[in-house]
Formats: structure tokens, sequence, C-alpha cells
């Protein structure tokens, strides 16, 4: 028994360890390659699926592979209530769901099956940008997130990659400025409320900077935040920056931007009708919303810029 548990041992110490490269299993660069796979084949541009994809992961508490979904009923059909995944059993019974590796099954969480299946349902209704968006729209029946995904699409488009991990600090870090936890301080201009943000102090002129990949939704005069940027960056979440003296010249809505571009600088504007300065310290006000796809809320953005500081 000895001999033969010293023969195994001896076995096990032969065959050849293999080392699993990190990259080979990465899953941003598994998930492009299936972005682009599908693209081959269908003349989607890939960095639609990208966008899709970015925009469900968002709103799902689980990761896998591919986020996009769909619901039983849609994908095997309303009346196949033993979700048979042949394709032959989802024809009869009207579903949705495509074979997108060949096997002759459309399985629901197979993510060549998936992202097949959204490419055929896009295609349903063209392959033009138009075409494309109106799919979104009929799909999601939400305008923020037909627009998320188009923004986000232009986004990989530009950058030809859908790994976009950078982030900066909002203000350039060779300049004078100081902060500290100000989430859910009370505020009474306008009626009592909380702070919904991070006030950074700085000199008056001091750069703004963006601290993510994003695009220009909004610019201009607000009550409150004075002169103001808001944009939204592939992760669902929307960035404000407020009380600016002015904005970065070319800096319009629709613009895409990444960590570091100057948008702005800082000022004391607001708490009044349009011009209003000068009611406080200059600082910016810097706040970030999370969507959903149902809710957005604000969350406390200290914990970020801590983390962005230092990077």
């Amino acid at each position: 028994m000895k001999k033969k548990y010293l023969a195994l041992l001896i076995l096990l110490l032969l065959v050849p360890f293999t080392k699993v490269n990190a990259e080979e299993i990465n899953p941003i660069k598994e998930r492009l390659a299936l972005y682009k796979k599908t693209a081959t084949i269908t003349q989607i541009p890939w960095f639609y699926f990208a966008a899709i994809d970015q925009y469900e992961r968002q709103i799902r508490e689980d990761e896998p592979l591919i986020s996009i979904s769909f619901s039983g009923e849609e994908w095997y059909g309303i009346s196949n209530l033993s979700e048979d995944s042949r394709l032959a059993a989802i024809g009869v019974h009207n579903g949705i769901g495509k074979d997108g590796n060949n096997d002759g099954l459309a399985e629901i969480n197979n993510s060549e099956d998936i992202l097949y299946t959204m490419a055929m349902y896009i295609m349903n209704f063209g392959v033009t940008d138009d075409a494309i968006r109106k799919a979104l729209w009929a799909f999601y029946q939400k305008p923020l997130a037909v627009k998320t995904i188009v923004q986000n699409a232009r986004i990989f488009a530009l950058f030809k990659t859908n790994d976009l991990p950078e982030r900066a600090f909002p203000l350039p870090q060779h300049f004078n400025y100081s902060y500290r936890s100000t989430w859910g301080d009370a505020r009474g201009y306008g009626g009592r409320r909380i702070h919904e943000g991070t006030d950074i102090f700085a000199d008056y002129g001091t750069p703004v900077r963006a601290t993510t990949y994003a695009t220009i939704e909004i610019k201009g005069w607000n009550r409150y935040g004075g002169w103001r940027i808001g944009m939204r960056d592939i992760n669902n979440v929307y960035h404000y920056f407020a009380h600016l003296s002015g904005f970065e010249q070319g800096i319009e809505i629709g613009e895409i931007v990444k960590p570091g571009d100057v948008v702005g600088y800082v000022g004391s504007s607001g708490y009044g009708p349009p011009g209003t300065s000068g009611k406080f310290p200059p600082h910016l006000h810097y706040g970030m919303y999370k969507d959903n796809g149902k809710n957005e809320w604000a969350f406390d953005p200290y914990p970020s810029l801590r983390k962005w500081e230092r990077q």
C-alpha cells in the first residue's frame, strides 16, 4: 500500500504544473473578444454590445461574464413551461433565444447565446445608429437607459476599448486645496436640505478636472450650484461639479472627457440669479449620483476622492 502511495506521489510531482496567466482569464478582455466576435457575425459595431452589457452590469447584483439579461418568458416563450432550450422548442413557443455557438441550444446563461440573441433583436430594427437607438428604446422603454448606452458606446468607440479604469482627483495636486467629509451637513438656502457632496476649497481659478471617462450632459447656471457641469460615466454614475467661476473653452454638452481633462475653474458662484457670486469662499462642490435603472440617488463621494487623491 505504501508503495502505491509513493508511486502516486512521484507521478504527481512529475506532472508539469501549468501556471495560469492572469491575462488569459481577464474578464474584460474576454468580454471584448466576445463583443468583437458577435460584431463580425452581425455587422453591429462591437461598442454597442459593450455599452449594453456595461449598462446592465451596473444594475445587476451579480456579475456574470455577460450581464445582458432576458426574462424566461422572453427567452423560451411564454408557453414553454419546461424552459426547453432546444432551438426548435423555443421557435415553437415564440421565444427569442438564439444559438450563438452552434451547439443547437439557446441557453439563457450562455454568453455567446446572450450576445447573439441581443444582436438578432437589434437587427429586427436595422444596424444603423438610428435603428439601434430604436431597438434600445423598444427593449428598455427608458430614456435614461437609451441615452446612457448610446453615450457609453461613443466612449468605447473613441478609445477603442472597454477597459477604462483610470480615475483622477478633480483638482491638480500641485495646487493648494483642502477638504473633509461634508456629506449630510445641513444647508439652508432654498429651504432646509442636506449637503449631497464634498466641498473642496481652493483659490479662484484653480483648474477643475474630469475624474473619469464620461459624457457632458449639463452645462450652465443653476441657482443652487451656480455655474455647473454634470457628466455621466460608463458606470451609470452622474458627476456634478458646482460653484465654478467659468468653463474650459470647448467644453460643451455631448462632449466626451477623460480623467484629468480640464472642464472648468473653481469659483464661488450660486445661491441666486445668474451671475451671483461671493456668498461663500471659493470651492468646488463635487457630487456623485448612481442610477440603477429604476432610481437615481446621491452617495458620499468622499471615499472615492480619498482613493483618487492617492493614485
